[in-house]
């Protein structure tokens, strides 16, 4: 779930308390170019106050003068077209023709968004089903692989962190990389079994299990919303994890080091079970050539990869001069 998208719920939930009428709008169909995925939330209080975006703002402004005109979803959930004529893409500038549909929501006490946000908050993979028939609601769990669906009859949308993130070490690159990619809606585990780092693990909402990491690999059942990065330097730690990672459907796997060392841990891994195919979908050395030094900027270039991998983006490496590493090697060396 987009971060954004949960603070349009929580916006909705505290001006719902504080007494103002709300609609939830949410995106449940695109045609051609849209600016937000499906799924994308924008919630409107009565006096034209919004929080979130489901368009570049002509949608938005459409949707805030239809509040002051009162015309906005009354008692039940409705569903809304954009873009459908010329004349409407045009004075709504969807880009290159696009075409968007939204289901609006009147939240009512019953909408259960203090539940839903409960579970959110816990980290849990939530299922949210609305009849727009009735205007009810049910709360199920989720799995990886749901999405949102919309029949014209019900929406089930999907909240709650859709992607994992294993980082195999707790030092202070993972701090970095665990809470920048808790913003990005990762739920986030680090794996660590020696104990000096393990004790002195704190970020908030990010557990740390102390098992060897191959077995905590083999235990999440990694799936293509997985990923898994290796940052110990300690190579019986992240050998072992990589080890059974690509051997997974993980979507991104890699691992800190030198291009050196890294052309070592390949001649390593070949010795096991892996075939080539394998071996060659690990990112080593992790991350993009941005020039990262610092443990903030390496975190920042292994999640801009991480991005362009799971978007299906292809990014170039970036030419830079060759500079000297960071102590120990633990930036992203130059070629």
């Amino acid at each position: 779930m987009d971060s954004v998208d949960l603070e349009v719920l929580r916006s909705a939930t505290t001006w719902f308390k504080a007494g103002h009428a709300v609609v939830l709008a949410t995106v449940v169909k695109t045609w051609g170019s849209s600016p937000r995925p499906l799924g994308a939330m924008l919630a409107i209080r009565d006096d034209g106050q919004v929080s979130g975006s489901v368009s570049g703002g002509c949608v938005e402004d459409d949707l805030i003068e239809r509040v002051h005109q009162h015309k906005l979803a009354g008692d039940k959930p409705e569903v809304v077209t954009y873009g459908v004529t010329k004349e409407q893409a045009e004075r709504f500038r969807l880009p290159c023709g696009g075409t968007l549909q939204l289901v609006l929501e009147p939240i009512k006490a019953s909408a259960g968004l203090d539940e839903l946000l409960g579970i959110i908050e816990r980290h849990e993979l939530v299922a949210r089903y609305l009849d727009l028939e009735t205007g009810n609601h049910r709360i199920e769990p989720g799995r990886w692989s749901d999405a949102l669906a919309f029949d014209g009859k019900i929406l089930k949308t999907v909240h709650g962190p859709r992607w994992r993130l294993l980082i195999i070490g707790a030092a202070q690159l993972s701090r970095y990389l665990a809470q920048m990619a808790q913003a990005l809606d990762y739920h986030v585990t680090v794996c660590d079994p020696r104990e000096e780092y393990a004790l002195a693990w704190d970020v908030a909402g990010v557990p740390v299990d102390r098992a060897y990491p191959d077995d905590v690999v083999q235990a999440m059942n990694l799936d293509a919303h997985s990923a898994v990065v290796a940052v110990t330097h300690d190579p019986k730690l992240d050998d072992a994890a990589l080890l059974e990672a690509l051997k997974s459907p993980a979507f991104y796997v890699g691992a800190l080091g030198s291009k050196a060392n890294n052309d070592k841990r390949r001649k390593r891994l070949a010795e096991f079970d892996l075939s080539a195919g394998e071996i060659a979908r690990l990112h080593g050395p992790v991350g993009l050539r941005i020039g990262s030094r610092t443990p903030p900027e390496i975190a920042v270039a292994i999640l801009a990869e991480m991005t362009a991998v799971r978007r299906g983006v292809q990014i170039p490496q970036t030419a830079e001069p060759a500079k000297a590493g960071v102590e120990a090697g633990c930036g992203i060396p130059q070629n």
